[in-house]
């Protein structure tokens, strides 16, 4: 049986490994703000983008508009030019309008505050939503699950899943409460870097003694 101890003394290590480098920008901006519209925004506009074209698009838009009423003063051609050149930027910045009128028709222009509605908002999976919970209502009862949070507990050995909304529900039996809202950070932050999807960096990774699931002939 997986012993908390160990799920802890990893946690410790990668994040005194991810101090070497940046934060993920999405919590970045929701550490920093405490701003959930703009965690939502940015989560959206993170979607299959770098962080570095991520963090350029949300400044460049909030400089702008940074509340549901000023995104809609603009109209789609000027926001796709505030968030180019992210990913999908022409449905992203539909996808945003769209948005921004249903928080104002129906959430007096906020961003509800409870997981059930934030997944009636077209475009926000559980995903998006476990992230606007976490770092931008501070929630404690979520974790985020993106491709680094799904790939690298079941690396680790802590986890056999194979979808990320299993492995959200096994994180959430598993992790202690006080690393809920790291989670997803450092994870995100060590899979960029140490633990990448293919050929990680095992020579120098600071949990290899504690992992599992490692293929030894892929390793650099």
């Amino acid at each position: 049986m997986l012993k908390s101890n160990n799920i802890e003394a990893v946690i410790n290590l990668i994040k005194k490994e991810c101090e070497k480098y940046n934060n993920a920008i999405v919590t970045e901006i929701g550490d920093i703000t405490k701003n959930p519209f703009k965690v939502l925004i940015s989560c959206l506009l993170s979607l299959r983008t770098k962080d570095a074209v991520t963090a350029i698009a949300s400044r460049q838009l909030f400089k702008v508009a940074d509340t549901p009423e000023k995104i809609l003063r603009l109209n789609t051609k000027q926001i796709e030019k505030l968030i180019y050149p992210v990913g999908f930027y022409k449905t992203k910045a539909r996808r945003i309008k769209e948005i921004c009128k249903v928080l104002i028709k129906n959430y007096s222009g906020k961003v509800p505050d409870n997981e059930e509605e934030l997944l009636k908002l077209k475009g926000v999976g559980r995903k998006t939503m476990n992230i606007v919970m976490t770092y931008g209502f501070h929630s404690k009862n979520h974790i985020a699950v993106d491709t680094h949070v799904h790939r690298i507990p079941n690396r680790l050995g802590w986890i056999k899943t194979k979808k990320p909304d299993e492995t959200e529900k096994q994180l959430l039996r598993i992790i202690p409460k006080e690393y809920y809202h790291d989670i997803n950070d450092l994870f995100v932050v060590f899979g960029q870097n140490i633990c990448v999807p293919i050929s990680p960096f095992c020579s120098k990774c600071p949990v290899k003694k504690y992992c599992h699931k490692i293929n030894i002939k892929k390793h650099r």
